[in-house]
């Protein structure tokens, strides 16, 4: 008889499964001879033996409290020894039933890291990125941010920064407040600009400005 996964209709971590395994793990050890093998440690852990139930398990536990994208949990499961396939089964299960969203996860991502951090599309693409997103989910989020709204949120990063560097000369605060953006992702022509406005806003000489950037 072939056996059929059952699947949750929630996304609750099962917890306590290893609780029972430690009862019975002692025996196990006493009537085996490979008592030494993954698949007889894990079980005296409580996992299940079935793959698609590891797999099942870590993918909830991981997604508990922090969403994340497909390549994470397939990254993980990978670590695990999960074979392909049953990861694969997992992971296209959960994006059925909504569990992994690479697009809400990348929209959330993006409203986050750019009004938390003030991160520039180009900083928010990396980050994506290394997260595994793909290239055009990727670009419909950071299309969230429009240049008026970058440049302005660039205006507010120098503004907070600005006082701290009062007293220094103004190529030193020029390259401090500059290369600030440039650590978070604003290109060096919208870096400029927007440094040399505030720097011109507090009374300092900004001729000559843009040859010794």
């Amino acid at each position: 008889m072939t056996r059929r996964t059952e699947w949750p209709d929630s996304a609750a971590d099962p917890g306590g499964a290893s609780g029972p395994g430690e009862g019975t793990g002692r025996r196990s050890r006493s009537r085996s001879s490979d008592s030494g093998s993954p698949s007889s440690s894990r079980a005296e852990k409580g996992e299940p033996r079935d793959p698609v139930e590891r797999a099942r398990n870590i993918c909830l536990r991981l997604l508990t409290g922090t969403p994340r994208t497909r390549k994470q949990l397939a990254d993980a499961l990978r670590k695990r020894e999960i074979p392909d396939e049953a990861a694969e089964e997992v992971l296209s299960r959960f994006e059925d039933v909504g569990l992994i969203d690479d697009a809400a996860f990348a929209d959330a991502w993006v409203e986050s890291r750019h009004h938390g951090r003030g991160l520039a599309r180009r900083a928010l693409v990396r980050e994506l990125r290394t997260k595994g997103v793909d290239a055009a989910v990727i670009d419909e989020a950071v299309g969230q941010l429009d240049s008026e709204q970058e440049e302005e949120t660039a205006r507010e990063l120098v503004a907070r920064k600005l006082r701290p560097t009062r007293g220094l000369d103004r190529d030193k605060r020029l390259r401090r407040l500059a290369g600030m953006l440039a650590r978070k992702g604003y290109g060096e022509g919208m870096a400029l600009r927007v440094v040399r406005r505030a720097l011109e806003e507090e009374g300092e000489d900004t001729e000559g400005l843009d040859e010794r950037f």
